[in-house]
């Protein structure tokens, strides 16, 4: 295909079997085949370089369509089979929804490794691969209430945990259970995870902004967001991908320390959502909670949260005190969560207002 040329481009089918899903990623990576969508879109052919079309979550904002190019999700399933030291014929597990990057990083990297994914979402009894790919609520599930969960991941090779925040008395009990735990980092416009263990993998850069913000390079590094009238707009054209995500780096290791939009500020103080969350399941570990902010008059942003139980107030002030201690509390009947089980603090701060004008 020549530079300006364009392919044409479908979304992903929902009656496609795993297998038919593989062979159709094989085929958009090596180009003899149509380039794939994870959402259906008015745009019907893209550059031929493009592979992938992937659906931001927006989780915190409006979803974005990123364009990836198939050297970068080569370019990133080397980097990630080369840190794991992963070889051919090795399996991959798939538990994670086809409809975000990372579901269909572990279908591609499958291929790469000339083994079919072995599917064991939905199943009572798991198939054990050499390779998984979670999100911490399913790492909390098989240590709590699925032994055959957590027998799948202690057979594991690698376990890679991502998606979101993992905290450190989980990932301290999954190691006590000989699970072989490797935290990743990334996002969409990255192909995935491109920080494991806090390291960035194999050609990957990463700076911290003025601002304290993450920033990051590398081969993976998306083409774009591709907009309704099928043009990329070049927004990584200086090569670097400005992201959210509040970080800080110490001889090569980066921290992550939450997303800016993870962080309110109230009185004049800035409260991490996800410290104050760690900090209640502390306290109360087997309380689902989620924590945003609110709008108020006296402290411009006033920190909340919901659960599925009535929490006693007074008890968490003296435990955590005056700032981590939430101002108002709610009860919901289930945590609202994005489809890859993220908490979806918009959602969250949508019922609760419904709630409090009631």
């Amino acid at each position: 295909m020549g530079e300006n040329e364009l392919r044409d481009l479908i979304s992903i089918q929902a009656k496609w079997s795993i297998p038919q899903l593989q062979e159709n990623l094989a085929m958009a990576v090596e180009g003899s085949g149509p380039a794939l969508s994870t959402e259906e879109l008015k745009v019907r052919h893209v550059p031929s370089e493009i592979a992938l079309v992937v659906a931001t979550s927006g989780s915190t904002g409006k979803p974005k369509s990123v364009a990836i190019a198939s050297k970068a999700l080569i370019a990133s399933v080397n980097a990630s089979h080369k840190y794991l030291g992963a070889t051919p014929g090795d399996t991959w597990s798939l538990l994670l929804p086809t409809n975000h990057i990372a579901g269909l990083n572990v279908l591609i990297r499958a291929t790469a490794l000339g083994s079919r994914v072995i599917d064991n979402r939905n199943q009572d009894k798991y198939v054990d691969a050499d390779f998984v790919s979670i999100v911490p609520t399913q790492l909390h599930k098989a240590l709590t209430v699925d032994p055959a969960l957590l027998e799948h991941l202690t057979a594991a090779e690698a376990v890679l945990v991502g998606g979101g925040p993992l905290s450190e008395s989980l990932k301290k009990e999954a190691n006590s259970k000989h699970v072989k735990v490797i935290t990743t980092y990334g996002m969409t416009e990255m192909c995935g995870g491109c920080v494991y263990n806090q390291k960035p993998l194999d050609g990957v850069e990463v700076k911290i902004s003025n601002e304290g913000l993450i920033q990051l390079t590398g081969p993976m590094i998306s083409s774009g967001y591709l907009s309704e009238d099928g043009k990329i707009e070049k927004e990584f054209e200086s090569g670097w991908f400005k992201s959210r995500d509040i970080g800080e780096l110490n001889a090569g290791l980066l921290k992550i320390l939450g997303r800016s939009d993870e962080v309110i500020i109230s009185g004049g103080e800035k409260i991490s959502l996800v410290e104050v969350e760690d900090s209640i399941r502390k306290v109360l570990p087997n309380v689902e909670v989620i924590a945003f902010g609110l709008p108020d008059d006296k402290w411009g942003e006033k920190l909340c949260i919901a659960s599925t139980l009535k929490i006693n107030q007074d008890e968490l002030k003296l435990k955590l005190g005056n700032l981590a201690t939430p101002k108002e509390m709610f009860v919901f009947e289930r945590i609202p969560k994005t489809t890859m089980e993220k908490p979806d603090r918009r959602a969250a701060i949508e019922l609760a207002s419904k709630m409090s004008i009631k």
